[in-house]
């Protein structure tokens, strides 16, 4: 019988950091020399499954099929790489096909079955076969093999005992590490601790990540515009930098040169730099959102659930905008962290909450700016505040407003701004990655001034045909 679990026992949730490596380059090469080895362990799994399709046998899935397959190859075949990490592959790849088998019979025909080879692949060693001593940690290797000790480029942020895993990893052409370790849930003291009695609604966007609407008219805007402008200005860098060496670029089947390698590093490298920037706003955001609620006492909060609008079409530029916004995992990082501070989350559904007035429950045209005022009732307020009251009131598994409910409105608002980490963040407003003036300013000082012809439109007023005159005329 399966053992019952201490309802006193402390309650514990398990959190991962990424921590930089600082390695010399016969350690840069060794690790490589793992990743690359894991890589092999993933080809030499895809090769076998090839060979048994062809013979229509049964394809090896299950982690102890491909552990009893990874014990008959003998020891050595993977060069460094040892057993443990090694078996940590195999668990990747059977989590991968039974997650698309999952979704396939869900009926996701979109979802494949892990079949492509991949050069690199992250390896895992479980607690009892690393050594951490400080910024110090010892990555386990194969047995007769040199000991390989790496020096980490910041703390843990957890302690050594709770540390329970960790997995080497590349990304943009650097090493890290991503260190698990099982966190206990908080604990407060009586009376101080959140109330699951008190509900707090939550609205997710693009220009605001959350605007929270809590009870007794509090309510909470996370401004979001510093992660919009990371990713135009990305985009724009991105796209500048191609047409620059669209014509060095190396034809179909053509080797490229020594400075097309250097310049797919620095690609890989800026691309790894965005990623980490816009990912460290996203932890600021919900970290503003929990430490709000765990002050007012929040113990459940209602996030309305918009992934339904990723699947309509909306045009490029609006298609290319719900890609970056990354809701899945803007969802995933407010529901962990509000589980360590021991806070209840539900999604809901949110259609029509920022077009319903929650004075008079009448449907309202949809705002240009970002206040919403009914017609019917002249309520005004800040479109996403009252789309999060109204969050506040629906019931979770995707029922309407609960009958009877009286929406909150709210009365404070607290303003917060995410991504104070991204460059040029409240300091200018001017793009820091272009020289001060720009192209407009460098041609403006170039030649005599413009003189604008008569009857032509404004470069600023390109809707109005209204004619310049000439000094003297009526």
């Amino acid at each position: 019988m399966p053992r019952r679990r201490d309802p006193g026992a402390l309650r514990v949730v398990h959190r991962t950091a990424r921590v930089g490596l600082r390695v010399t380059s016969g350690q840069w090469r060794r690790c490589f020399g793992l990743l690359r080895s894991a890589g092999d362990v993933w080809a030499c799994v895809l090769e076998a499954n090839a060979w048994r399709r062809r013979r229509r046998d049964t394809p090896l899935t299950s982690y102890q099929e491909l552990c009893r397959e990874l014990s008959a190859s003998g020891p050595g075949t993977f060069a460094e790489l040892d057993t443990t990490g090694a078996r940590s592959v195999l668990r990747r790849f059977s989590d991968a096909w039974f997650a698309a088998a999952k979704r396939r019979k869900a009926g996701d025909v979109s979802a494949r079955f892990p079949r492509r080879r991949r050069g690199l692949v992250p390896v895992r060693w479980y607690h009892g076969t690393f050594t951490l001593d400080g910024r110090r940690v010892r990555i386990p290797t194969a047995r007769g093999t040199r000991p390989l000790w790496v020096r980490l480029a910041r703390e843990v942020p957890y302690p050594a005992e709770q540390v329970r895993s960790i997995t080497l990893l590349c990304e943009g052409g650097r090493l890290f590490l991503d260190v698990t370790a099982e966190v206990p849930i908080t604990v407060y003291p009586p009376g101080e601790g959140p109330d699951p009695a008190r509900v707090a609604g939550v609205d997710v966007g693009i220009i605001h990540p959350f605007a929270v609407a809590g009870p007794g008219g509090e309510a909470l805007l996370v401004s979001g515009r510093a992660i919009r402008a990371e990713h135009r200005m990305h985009l724009a860098d991105s796209k500048a930098r191609r047409r620059a060496v669209a014509r060095r670029a190396p034809k179909p089947g053509q080797r490229g040169s020594r400075r097309w390698r250097k310049y797919r590093v620095r690609v890989r490298r800026v691309e790894g730099r965005h990623r980490r920037r816009v990912r460290q706003a996203q932890h600021e955001a919900a970290r503003t959102v929990i430490t709000w609620a765990v002050n007012q006492r929040v113990g459940v909060l209602k996030v309305g659930d918009p992934r339904g609008v990723l699947d309509l079409p909306s045009g490029r530029r609006h298609n290319l905008r719900l890609r970056q916004w990354q809701i899945g995992r803007l969802l995933q990082i407010l529901a962990d962290k509000a589980t360590l501070a021991g806070i209840t989350v539900h999604l809901v559904d949110e259609r029509g909450t920022s077009s319903t007035c929650p004075a008079c429950r009448k449907r309202v045209p949809k705002p240009r700016g970002r206040t919403l005022t009914c017609p019917h009732c002249q309520f005004s307020g800040h479109r996403d505040v009252v789309a999060a009251a109204s969050i506040a009131t629906r019931t979770p598994g995707g029922g309407p407003t609960t009958t009877g409910t009286h929406v909150v409105l709210p009365g404070v608002v607290t303003h917060r701004r995410a991504g104070r980490h991204l460059p040029g963040v409240g300091r200018s407003r001017r793009d820091p990655r272009r020289p001060p003036g720009g192209a407009r300013a460098r041609m403006a000082r170039c030649g005599p001034p413009h003189q604008p012809v008569v009857g032509s439109r404004s470069p600023n007023q390109r809707g109005s045909t209204t004619h310049h005159r000439k000094p003297g005329e009526r």
